[in-house]
């Protein structure tokens, strides 16, 4: 052990007549400890929200959208087998999607209408975060010949539990479905918005507000008939790839496959403002939070000062015995980077914990139609750990500097002329 070392490290541990220093450093040591938990839990907490987000949005959407110009695909067959010979894609589903009007009883409310192949879409849509396989087996179950007659059997539909509570509706209970894209001829010559009973056989939680209260599901038969639509005919088809951050590229091969008259919309176009909103948040509250650390690094320029004073006859000594300015300078340095890395490493160590236990737990609770999502989630990224024990170490190292080089000045004569 160099003898710098040896000299901070006694230096960190005062007299009995002098239990102010240890006090001061214990303050130092826990200011910058809270500054490194704060940064970590938010830091985790930001990094969880954006993961949990995505997931959710990734689980309702498909990595990439391929649409008609014309407004829809006709002949989709050829169209998916076309998709799903080009590398990287892994699956794709036709999808038919409209606004539509939901009525149960006196209650009415918008919804988002989307059909979709139940057997096809859980390869492509992702179901972790959601109730919606159940569902989609029951529409499964239903198969397009009960949906020709809705005499015996009405089609199925699945909704999302906010919606279901608005439309008073429950598993079992009938609904009508109004579309105005799709109209009917009356005798008296008039068009109407076309209507079609519906069975509600699922309610699906997604754990976001925005989809839990608008989309409702039906198989592509039901929705090209409440839609009008010809039987080979879709609005667009979902394309699940292997990299997920290479979906623009991916998108531009499958236009170029299939030719012109088609357009493509990727995850990232689609939420683009959302994720950038969220990144720049994220930093932002990094650098906010950097600022609580730099609080703790006056508490070590306060203590490294005031040890400097109180140290004045043992400066003088070791200057006398040999020891050069530079020696000094070291010691306070390695004392102030001693009660950093203390601080830093007890931060860490305090907010893994904090991170594990809301993990673990969930026992903060949010307003899922403020937040999007119900409880607080924590991912803990091992280049976020880095970051903020890096930049408390840096902060701590610069807080040593002025009073290390206030200490390395510091003449042996004048400190001991009247000892």
């Amino acid at each position: 052990m160099s003898f710098e070392l040896l000299v901070s490290l006694r230096y960190l541990r005062a007299k009995r007549k002098h239990g102010f220093i240890s006090v001061n450093t214990v303050i130092s040591i826990a200011g910058v400890m809270l500054g490194v938990m704060a940064m970590m839990v938010v830091l985790a907490v930001m990094t969880g929200f954006g993961t949990d987000i995505k997931s959710k949005i990734l689980g309702m959407n498909a990595h990439i959208r391929i649409m008609g110009r014309a407004g829809s695909i006709t002949g989709h067959e050829a169209v998916l087998k076309k998709i799903e010979t080009i590398d990287h894609v892994i699956a794709a589903t036709p999808f038919v999607h409209a606004q539509i009007m939901l009525r149960s009883g006196s209650r009415a409310s918008g919804a988002i209408l989307k059909g979709v192949d139940p057997l096809q879409a859980g390869q492509v849509l992702d179901f972790r975060k959601s109730t919606l396989p159940k569902g989609f087996e029951v529409l499964a179950e239903q198969g397009p010949a009960k949906d020709a007659d809705p005499v015996r059997s009405a089609p199925g539909v699945i909704l999302g539990k906010e919606l279901a509570k608005t439309l008073g509706v429950d598993q079992g209970d009938p609904l009508f479905a109004v579309s105005a894209l799709g109209t009917s001829l009356t005798p008296f010559g008039t068009r109407v918005p076309h209507m079609k009973r519906l069975t509600v056989v699922g309610v699906f939680d997604s754990g976001m507000y925005d989809y839990d209260s608008s989309f409702a599901f039906v198989s592509i038969a039901s929705a090209q008939k409440l839609l009008r639509l010809d039987g080979s005919s879709v609005h667009g088809i979902e394309v699940k790839i292997e990299d997920i951050y290479r979906a623009d590229a991916i998108a531009e091969s499958i236009l170029t496959e299939l030719g012109p008259g088609y357009w493509a919309q990727d995850w990232m176009e689609m939420n683009k403002n959302f994720f950038s909103a969220l990144k720049l948040e994220k930093v932002v509250m990094f650098i906010i939070l950097v600022l609580i650390v730099l609080v703790a690094a006056f508490n070590i320029i306060s203590t490294l000062i005031m040890m400097v004073m109180e140290k004045r006859k043992d400066i003088a000594i070791l200057k006398s015995m040999g020891a050069t300015a530079k020696n000094i300078m070291k010691i306070f340095m390695m004392e102030g980077l001693i009660i950093g890395l203390i601080g830093t490493l007890l931060g860490l160590i305090g907010g893994g914990v904090i991170c594990f236990l809301l993990q673990r737990y969930e026992f903060i609770k949010l307003p899922s139609d403020v937040y999007y999502i119900s409880t607080l989630p924590v991912e803990v990224q091992p280049l976020d750990v880095i970051l903020v024990a890096l930049s408390a170490v840096v902060v701590s190292f610069l807080a040593t500097l002025y009073p290390s080089y206030r200490a390395s000045r510091l003449e042996p004569v004048s400190a001991i002329r009247y000892e």
